[in-house]
């Protein structure tokens, strides 16, 4: 009996630490809310993921996912300051403390996680390499392209997987390396390169930006997977944790059906117990994140679900017009899969 006191005490004790610690957010959500504005590296301008319209305002899909996870913490979404970057100084500023997260079609492999000093955090766009053509090229398989002048963008991972395919069927290629996507699409609209080999979303992005879309061709074949993830420095993990489930919560929704429209009427009225830690009509997932228990419902109630933020920055209805494919829900023969959120 004594034993069992004693073992139960420790146990309590335990116990105490763990929610001692776990009551304290980590260094990075601490900077953050002291500061009252999440910085948030983005692309220097691509269509569909990062470009300012015609009043300068930042729109698109990573633009999106910032606004939302100022939203979780702030419950505003103006509450974001975005740091446009280009690929070879995007990991860099992450790392240096330049901003607090990355959205910025940054591809997840092994060497990226394993030796920059960052994590990559959950896939939140599934893509692939491809190429831009002109139509009066002729071209229909890349292999056609036999000493062609191929323009790429420096620190990509499509730079290697250019040179790899090239190089594993014995056809010569001449590189023109870019800092900038812009530039790169100017340089091929103005003839300097007979195509752009980058990710498929962004070649489609490219191509609703040419002076007329109709004569260019995305390639049909992919040489690689492309997926996308938030990255965050290495060794906080509460913010880890923070960005890891904000960006699956917007994936939930969709799957649960949740909407910006709904969000509010679902909250009062579903049964679902999913549904419920969801929107916060039961606390313990905000506790769990240092969140405000509404935190989800906040952001779906801002920015929608996973789905409303396809459509509205690169669906069908949009100039990059590119079709879910693998972006879909898995129930929908995609490969966006929520994590259980209990």
């Amino acid at each position: 009996m004594k034993w069992d006191r004693t073992i139960r005490a420790a146990l309590v004790a335990a116990c105490a630490v763990f929610m001692g610690t776990a009551a304290q957010a980590g260094p990075t959500l601490d900077q953050v809310r002291a500061r009252g504005t999440l910085v948030c590296g983005i692309h220097t301008g691509v269509a569909g993921f990062a470009l300012p319209d015609s009043r300068g305002t930042w729109q698109g899909l990573d633009v999106d996912l910032c606004r939302g996870l100022a939203v979780a913490i702030f419950n505003d979404a103006s509450k974001v300051r975005f740091v446009p970057l280009s690929s070879s100084t995007r990991f860099t500023a992450l790392g240096s403390g330049e901003i607090d997260v990355l959205f910025r079609t940054s591809t997840q492999t092994m060497l990226r996680d394993t030796t920059l000093g960052l994590r990559h955090v959950v896939t939140y766009f599934f893509d692939g390499h491809g190429f831009l053509v002109r139509n009066s090229l002729g071209v229909r398989q890349v292999r056609e392209m036999n000493g062609a002048t191929i323009c790429l963008i420096q620190g990509t991972t499509n730079e290697q997987v250019t040179a790899d395919y090239f190089r594993s069927v014995n056809v010569p290629f001449r590189p023109v390396v870019f800092e900038r996507t812009d530039q790169a699409a100017a340089a091929l609209q103005a003839g300097r390169c007979d195509s752009f080999g980058s990710d498929a979303s962004q070649l489609a992005a490219v191509r609703s930006t040419m002076q007329n879309p109709r004569e260019w061709t995305v390639l049909p074949e992919r040489f690689s997977k492309e997926p996308y993830g938030a990255y965050v420095r290495r060794g906080d993990d509460e913010w880890f944790d923070l960005v890891r489930w904000y960006t699956t919560a917007i994936i939930e929704a969709e799957e649960q059906g949740v909407t910006a429209a709904n969000a509010e009427q679902m909250r009062r009225t579903s049964t679902n117990p999913n549904t419920r830690r969801l929107l916060g009509v039961t606390p313990e997932l905000g506790q769990s994140l240092k969140l405000d228990p509404l935190w989800a419902y906040n952001v779906i109630r801002a920015i929608g679900n996973y789905g409303e933020l396809y459509e509205r920055t690169m669906g069908e209805n949009t100039p990059v017009a590119l079709p879910r494919g693998p972006n879909n829900l898995w129930t929908n023969g995609g490969l966006m899969y929520p994590l259980p959120m209990r």
